[in-house]
């Protein structure tokens, strides 16, 4: 069974830190990409951050980039997303994804963990 479980989530006031954990397990981590994307009402699913399963490679939204951080732990199974100064427009569900392109594509979604960002 494929799972992907976030946590981290939170209220936090602008300019403040938080940082957002994955924890995977039921497929082989160290192959597959990770990112964490993020939707908030209204608006459609964006992708915020991106690291290779080989080099470590990361790609990051203009939006976030210098401010935001994604980094993975293969030993943990886990990816995480530090955020620093956090503005009221980070607000958003986060989501973990994992992908593996080979033979075919396989794409796994974790549930989510909220993110407030507020005065």
């Amino acid at each position: 069974q494929v799972q992907l479980v976030e946590s981290g989530g939170g209220l936090v006031q602008p300019g403040g830190s938080l940082r957002l954990s994955c924890a995977a397990s039921g497929f082989t981590f160290s192959s597959y990409a990770m990112s964490w994307y993020r939707q908030a009402p209204g608006k459609e699913r964006e992708l915020v951050a991106r690291i290779t399963s080989a080099r470590g490679i990361t790609n990051y939204a203009d939006s976030v980039k210098g401010r935001f951080t994604i980094s993975r732990d293969n030993a943990k199974n886990t990816v995480y997303l530090q955020m620093n100064s956090l503005k009221p427009e980070d607000t958003a569900v986060y989501y973990c994804n994992a992908r593996w392109v080979y033979a075919a594509v396989y794409d796994y979604w974790g549930q989510g963990t909220r993110v407030t960002v507020s005065s």
